[in-house]
């Protein structure tokens, strides 16, 4: 029987090879776009992935504020947050958050997509959300994403 061995990747190698990834939020379903950057943030989509090395690329999703939601998301859906203090819990409706900041909706769609651990804590900070198509990552040239 062959001696078979199992590769990773070193932490340099995928270092050199974060690409930037652009997707444009105009008109998209919501879920489904959180899942595209969530799997683009971990790098399930390289060859080499492996769950416990960190080995994603970076998202810039810009019209954040022209996502669209299905059904009655918009009413139904809530976003519940707590002070700590007793009574402190909060709810908002997702068409509220939308109006207010629409790159807060994707920003926890996404994070809930990702691992809860300090691997996912990281990976959430590679992702650049804007509500409009105005962003300052031109100069990494992003692949846009269909």
């Amino acid at each position: 029987m062959a001696n078979r061995t199992t590769t990773f990747p070193d932490q340099q190698l995928v270092k050199n090879s974060r690409q930037w990834h652009h997707i444009d939020a105009n008109d998209r379903i919501l879920g489904r776009l959180a899942s595209k950057a969530a799997v683009l943030l971990m790098g399930k989509h390289k060859v080499y992935w492996s769950p416990h090395i960190d080995c994603g690329d970076f998202v810039v999703v810009t019209n954040a504020k022209t996502v669209r939601v299905t059904g009655d998301k918009l009413i139904q859906k809530q976003y519940f947050r707590h002070s700590g203090y007793p009574a402190g819990g909060r709810t908002t409706p997702l068409g509220k958050l939308l109006q207010d900041r629409p790159e807060r909706v994707i920003e926890l769609a996404v994070k809930r997509m990702l691992p809860k651990n300090k691997l996912g804590h990281r990976m959430i900070t590679r992702l650049k959300i804007y509500p409009t198509e105005n962003h300052p990552h031109g100069t990494q040239h992003p692949t846009a994403i269909a």
